[in-house]
C-alpha cells in the first residue's frame, strides 16, 4: 500500500477519458426567461430538456458556476438504479402507499433515463446489468435478508436473495456469503450522460450560460419575478429553480440547507481477460455491499474497476472542493476494498495499479430525504438532497418539476408524479458548526468501528451503527 495514484483530482476519470469540455459563454449582462435554472448538472438539464420538449416555446437559461456536469454528475459511480432517499420516512409520515407509488415511479425511471439516450442518440456506456448487493459477514447477510424482505414489502418482488453460488455465478466476490439481485438497474458512464444531454438541451434552443457562479436565490411575489443574481447579472423569471445539490451551501442564505457530504472513487488499470473468466462480471450489474460504511462499483466499458466509498465525509463549514483531489489516505483505503473483493486483481507484487483517483460531492438534508418542491407565491422551485442517490433520481425530480411549473402556467394539471410524497417535503436544517462537523465525523467514526466488530465475527448488526443511525436521522 502507499502507492500513489497515477492521476488524483482533474475532476474525475470519466473526464479524463473524453476531455474536459470547452466552458459555454458566460452570462454577459442581466437578462429575462421563463425559466431559470441554477446549476447545470443531471437536475438542471433533464428539467429544462423536459420543459423544453412539453412548451417549445418556453424561454429556458441554465446558469452553471464551471461547465456543466463539473459536480456530482460528473463524478459519481455510474450507477442508474431504482434507489431513492428516504423511502421508509416518506412511508412513515405520509403513509406505505405514497411510498410504494414513488418506488413503482422510480423503477420506470430507469428504463426512462435509457430510453430517452437511444431516441437522443447519447452514448454513455449504458449496460442494464441490474443491481447486486453481496454481504461477505454474518451481520451483513443478516441485514442483507432483512433489505430483501423490506424491498418485498414495498413491492419490490423483483429483488432476489442469492445464495453463495449464485452469487459467484454473478460476480466472484472474494468471501461473499450472499447477495441480492435487482434488475432495476444499468452501469453508466457519468461524463457521457452529462455532456450528451448538455448538447441536446442546447440543440433544443435551451440558453446555457457557464462560467456564471449564482450568489443568491431571490423570491418573487406581488407582480415581482424571481431572481438568479451572479456577478455578471441577474436573471429574471416567472420561475427560479433550484438544482445544486451539493453546492448548496455556497448560495446565501442556504449554508445550513443540505450538507455537503464528501465521496471517493478510484479506477484501476485495464484488468487483463484471465481476471474476467475468474471473477466473471459478464452482465457488468453494478456492485455494492452491506457494510455501514459501504462501497459501490462498476465495471467500466474498458475493462476496468471503478469503485467508490467515503473517505473523509464531510469539510468543515461546509467547504467543498474544487478539482476532486483526494487524500493519499483514502486511496489506499479504496485500493484495499478492492484487493479485498478481487485478490486476482492484484499483480505480481500484490497491488493492483490505480491509474486515477478522485472525490465530489453529494447533498444530504437533515433527515436524508430527497424533495421538490415549487412555491407559486414566490417563483422559487427546487430539488435534490439525493443523497448518493441521484443518477436516476435526478430524471424522476426533472419530470416532477416540469409537471408543477406546467400547473402553475396553466398548461397541465396535478399528475401522478406531483403526488408523490416527496413533492412539498420539508426539513430543518443542519446544525450549526462545530456540531454538524463533530456529528458527521462522529457517525462513520462510529460505522467504521461497527464494521471492524462486524469483520472480527461479530453474528448481528453492531448496537454502535444502530445508535449512529437514530441519532443521524438516517433509520
Amino acid at each position: 500500500m502507499g502507492t500513489t495514484a497515477t492521476a488524483n483530482g482533474s475532476v474525475s476519470f470519466w473526464y479524463s477519458a473524453i476531455g474536459l469540455p470547452t466552458p459555454r459563454p458566460a452570462l454577459d449582462g442581466s437578462a429575462e426567461a421563463d425559466v431559470c435554472i441554477v446549476g447545470g448538472g443531471y437536475t438542471g438539464l433533464w428539467t429544462a430538456y423536459y420543459l423544453k420538449k412539453a412548451v417549445p416555446g418556453l424561454r429556458i437559461t441554465v446558469l452553471e458556476q464551471r461547465f456543466c456536469g463539473y459536480g456530482a454528475s460528473g463524478r459519481n459511480g455510474g450507477w442508474l438504479y431504482n434507489g431513492f432517499a428516504g423511502r421508509g420516512a416518506f412511508a412513515r409520515q405520509y403513509g406505505k402507499p405514497g411510498a410504494i407509488a414513488m418506488q413503482q415511479a422510480m423503477d420506470a425511471t430507469v428504463d426512462e433515463v435509457i430510453a430517452v439516450c437511444a431516441a437522443e442518440g447519447i452514448e454513455a456506456d449504458i449496460v442494464k446489468g441490474g443491481v447486486l448487493e453481496v454481504a461477505r459477514t454474518p451481520a451483513q447477510l443478516e441485514r442483507l435478508r432483512a433489505y430483501v424482505e423490506n424491498e418485498h414489502s414495498f413491492g419490490e418482488t423483483d429483488q432476489l436473495l442469492l445464495g453463495p453460488a449464485e452469487t459467484a455465478q454473478r460476480i466472484a466476490v472474494a468471501g461473499a456469503l450472499g447477495g441480492s439481485w435487482t434488475p432495476h438497474g444499468a452501469r453508466i458512464q457519468p461524463a457521457k450522460l452529462v455532456q450528451g444531454l448538455a448538447r441536446v438541451v442546447e440543440a433544443l434552443g435551451v440558453t446555457v450560460h457557464e462560467d456564471t457562479t449564482v450568489t443568491e436565490i431571490v423570491p418573487g411575489g406581488s407582480g415581482a419575478p424571481a431572481r438568479a443574481v451572479t456577478a455578471r447579472g441577474t436573471v429574471s423569471a416567472r420561475f427560479v429553480l433550484r438544482a445544486t445539490e451539493g453546492f448548496t451551501a455556497a448560495l446565501r442564505g442556504e449554508k445550513r440547507s443540505w450538507l455537503p457530504m464528501n465521496s471517493s472513487m478510484v479506477v484501476t488499470e485495464p484488468l487483463p481477460a484471465s481476471f474476467w473468466e475468474a471473477v466473471g462480471w459478464s452482465g457488468r450489474e453494478t456492485l455494492g455491499d452491506m457494510a455501514h460504511a459501504y462501497m459501490y462499483a462498476q465495471r467500466t466499458a474498458d475493462d476496468r474497476i471503478a469503485l467508490g466509498g467515503r473517505g473523509v465525509p464531510y469539510r468543515f463549514g461546509s467547504r467543498t472542493d474544487n478539482d476532486g483531489t483526494t487524500p493519499q489516505r483514502t486511496v489506499d483505503q479504496l485500493r484495499q476494498i478492492v484487493t479485498d473483493f478481487f485478490p486476482a486483481a492484484g499483480s505480481a507484487a500484490g497491488e493492483v495499479r490505480i491509474d486515477h483517483a478522485w472525490s465530489g460531492v453529494l447533498g444530504v438534508p437533515r433527515d436524508w430525504c430527497s424533495t421538490v418542491d415549487l412555491d407559486r407565491a414566490t417563483g422559487l422551485g427546487l430539488a435534490g438532497g439525493y443523497v448518493g442517490s441521484g443518477v436516476s433520481t435526478t430524471n424522476l425530480a426533472a419530470r416532477t418539476l416540469r409537471d408543477l411549473v406546467l400547473r402553475e402556467l396553466g398548461s397541465g394539471s396535478d399528475t401522478a408524479l406531483t403526488g408523490l410524497p416527496w413533492v412539498g417535503h420539508r426539513v430543518r436544517a443542519w446544525e450549526p458548526e462545530p456540531l454538524r462537523w463533530i456529528g458527521v465525523h462522529g457517525m462513520y467514526a462510529a460505522y467504521y468501528a461497527a464494521d471492524r466488530q462486524e469483520r472480527g465475527g461479530r453474528a448481528g448488526t453492531s448496537p454502535i451503527a444502530k445508535a449512529a443511525d437514530v441519532v443521524s436521522g438516517r433509520h
